[in-house]
């Protein structure tokens, strides 16, 4: 527990402190935000915000993983280390976009398909790492010839892994890759208002804090802990150690990312913090429940797809005055901060949901 609470909070302090430096070397570089026309027009006030602040997220991470290890002496476990190069890698992609828009001075970064061929290499990378090194201290698992608990399973999940739906691996490592686009791209979508990404991401990943402490002491690996409902995952407690990384890494950030922001996360962020909420799904053996943990990155993704699919099918009219979702209600007169607030109690509202679900599976099978 002492490693889990000092990654939290030195992951807060290098955000909070490591983004004001950050923001002097941008502004003085003049590596600022470029705003697309077809956005709301009141956002044309933000160009020049310095941005690519990922940066300073994926490294506070990093040093807090590392630091809070090295203090406690515990050595890391594998499935940390797994969702750290997602982070990384994901955020190598996202930097790749952010530098094209700085250095060519236009609003698009990398090309669509040049994008998600980056996404689909480091998730192929992340998806086929994950079947392996398995756990000798695991106990018996449903998917044994394996050689034991990997990081990632075979099955598909909801609140723990669902036995019917074990798929090969030339399917489950596609739809590991599905998650982390879907996620990822998803967070690249959300992240539109100044501080809407980085708070919701806060509960988002204090909610995979509090479902890997639970699966550690609950765990069949670790304790020996009796009956069926324990749960077979690996790694349980570092893997906590990297979502409250995440979280308090967030947290920090926040305080320069709400309105008005005085530098963004960028695609380096917002795709590297996606891929690892998919990550944390992934592993915590909870895929599909990350529909409603993240139920606000779900909402604003959806609406993308029907806009688009119902412009095409229209011959160019629109569900919605614009996407994604958060941008209709500024057009309908909401202040940004109030669009941003009214969102994060969603997020809110749907993390509870997610963990009320996840505690309820385990109280009533017990």
């Amino acid at each position: 527990m002492i490693t889990i609470v000092l990654a939290g909070v030195i992951a807060l302090l290098g955000t909070l402190f490591g983004t004001r430096l950050a923001i002097a070397f941008l502004v003085r570089k003049g590596y600022g935000q470029l705003i697309r026309d077809d956005g709301p027009t009141s956002h044309h006030t933000k160009r020049g915000t310095p941005t690519m602040g990922g940066i300073v997220i994926v490294l506070s991470v990093l040093v807090a993983y590392v630091l809070s290890h090295l203090i406690t002496m515990t050595p890391p476990r594998m499935s940390a280390i797994l969702i750290l190069f997602l982070l990384v890698g994901l955020g190598l992609v996202g930097f790749l976009d952010d530098w094209i828009k700085i250095s060519k001075q236009r609003s698009l970064g990398l090309r669509s398909k040049a994008k998600l061929a980056g996404q689909v290499l480091v998730g192929l990378a992340f998806a086929w790492l994950s079947f392996q090194f398995p756990d000798e201290r695991s106990g018996p698992a449903f998917y044994e010839p394996f050689g034991g608990i990997t990081p990632a399973s075979p099955a598909i999940s909801f609140l723990r892994d669902i036995p019917p739906l074990v798929l090969p691996i030339f399917l489950a490592i596609p739809w590991l890759m599905l998650l982390i686009a879907a996620a990822s791209n998803g967070m690249n979508l959300t992240d539109g208002l100044d501080g809407l990404a980085a708070g919701a991401s806060v509960m988002v990943f204090g909610a995979y804090t509090l479902v890997n402490i639970w699966q550690y002491n609950q765990s069949c690996a670790y304790f020996d802990v009796a009956g069926p409902k324990c749960y077979e995952v690996r790694d349980p407690h570092d893997l906590a150690v990297v979502a409250v990384s995440l979280a308090g890494a967030c947290f920090g950030f926040l305080w320069w990312n709400c309105q008005p922001a005085k530098i963004f996360m960028g695609d380096t962020g917002s795709l590297s913090l996606g891929g690892a909420m998919a990550g944390m799904a992934i592993y915590t053996r909870t895929e599909l429940l990350l529909l409603i943990i993240g139920g606000l990155f779900v909402i604003n993704t959806l609406s993308v797809i029907l806009q688009v699919s119902f412009f095409r099918v229209t011959g160019g009219k629109r569900l919605f005055p614009m996407a994604p979702l958060h941008h209709t209600f500024e057009l309908r007169g909401w202040a940004e901060s109030t669009v941003v607030i009214r969102f994060w109690i969603i997020a809110g509202l749907f993390v509870a949901a997610g963990l009320a679900l996840f505690y309820a599976e385990w109280v009533t099978g017990r």
